[in-house]
């Protein structure tokens, strides 16, 4: 790169690959920082991305083809008493509610599209920019540095993933069973609408997520297959297993300026924004985490893209555009998550009859519906 970069990302994970192939879409120079890889490790995440999603990948040719991108024909979820709501990619006449993506494939498919974009140099360490954006994940080294407030609320809750091979098809079928103490099973396809692959997200009580991760394989299988009640029939643990703690967190700012030590003399002041789950994360039950995270990506490319041309990338003025923007939104998914977990998390007196009521009165509800699954599609009408 002939000429200094004009915006820094720091972090090059999904988020920052995204964001960077955005803006160097508009002639806007990116350094892209990324460390240096770690030992490789069997990935067993699966992301759920919705339309919107989808559409940004595409229009950056970076989705991933093939059985590496399985589209949710359909979506059941019950209730820990007879609730249940359905909902069909048929009846929304669409061609998906959500497609289930490789994590492995989507990286590599960012990777080579951010390879063969000149207007971004892949650094090892941060480097000098009018804009730098942290997307560094929720541990972000940045946002501590730059004196962030990250308002951590943790749930009594491990998530457990891994792979499973099922007796049975999926046909692009996802599940997802609640129960009385507040956990979530979910199963979400993989491998095509005819593959036999799932992938598992199990979120449980703290304290029984070690005794899950520590028990045989035989002993895991029978535990999933009971909690999906056959479902897919038998189920048999691919994969090794993983697990991580549980929490809704969300930055108190996601924009200012750089310290006095790092802004130059004479020049515009240099400033920051936070992305993707450097800004917020949310409980993982809606699989709406990097739908987040990309939207984030999208609406801070935009409001650079349609700046005045004689506006600085880093200009506070665009910056608080974005975070007005994405704030709301990114709350209203967090409150609506929190919510759910928290309503299944009681099981005394009538709420369990209650809330099994209100699952099956919501399934009935056809206008609500459409309204609830097209926003989780990331469709606007």
């Amino acid at each position: 790169m002939a000429l200094p970069p004009e915006v820094c990302i720091r972090g090059a994970g999904i988020v920052g690959r995204t964001l960077a192939l955005l803006l160097a879409r508009e002639r806007v120079r990116v350094a892209l920082v990324a460390p240096p890889a770690a030992a490789e490790r069997e990935d067993v995440r699966a992301y759920a991305l919705n339309a919107a999603s989808r559409e940004l990948l595409v229009s950056l040719r970076a989705w991933p083809e093939g059985i590496s991108a399985t589209p949710v024909r359909e979506m059941v979820v019950d209730g820990d008493e007879g609730g249940r709501v359905q909902f069909s990619a048929a009846r929304q006449k669409v061609e998906a509610l959500a497609w289930i993506v490789d994590v492995p494939a989507l990286e590599k498919q960012l990777a080579d599209a951010v390879r063969f974009q000149p207007q971004i140099e892949v650094v090892s360490e941060p480097v000098a920019a009018p804009l730098t954006v942290v997307c560094e994940g929720k541990a972000s080294a940045t946002r501590e540095a730059l004196g962030v407030s990250y308002a951590v609320t943790r749930y009594p809750q491990h998530a457990i993933a891994a792979r499973l091979e099922a007796e049975q098809s999926h046909e692009g079928t996802a599940r997802q069973w609640f129960n009385d103490k507040g956990e979530v099973f979910a199963l979400l396809p993989l491998d095509g609408v005819h593959g036999r692959r799932l992938a598992l997200v199990w979120s449980v009580d703290q304290l029984r997520a070690p005794a899950l991760l520590a028990q045989s394989a035989e002993e895991f299988n029978a535990a999933v297959t009971e909690a999906s009640h056959q479902a897919f029939g038998a189920l048999r643990l691919a994969s090794e297993r993983a697990a991580w703690p549980l929490a809704r967190a969300i930055a108190d700012r996601w924009t200012g300026s750089l310290p006095a030590a790092a802004q130059t003399s004479g020049q515009a002041p240099r400033t920051w924004a936070l992305a993707g789950d450097a800004a917020h994360t949310v409980h993982p039950l809606a699989g709406q985490g990097l739908n987040l995270g990309l939207a984030d990506a999208a609406a801070l490319a935009a409001v650079i893209k349609e700046r005045d041309y004689w506006r600085s990338v880093g200009d506070p003025r665009l910056l608080r555009r974005y975070e007005r923007a994405r704030r709301t939104e990114v709350l209203q998914m967090s409150l609506a998550t929190d919510g759910l977990q928290q309503l299944f998390s009681h099981g005394l007196g009538p709420l369990p009859a209650l809330r099994n009521w209100g699952m099956r009165g919501f399934d009935r509800t056809r206008l609500v519906k459409h309204w609830v699954t097209r926003q989780a599609m990331g469709l606007k009408a």
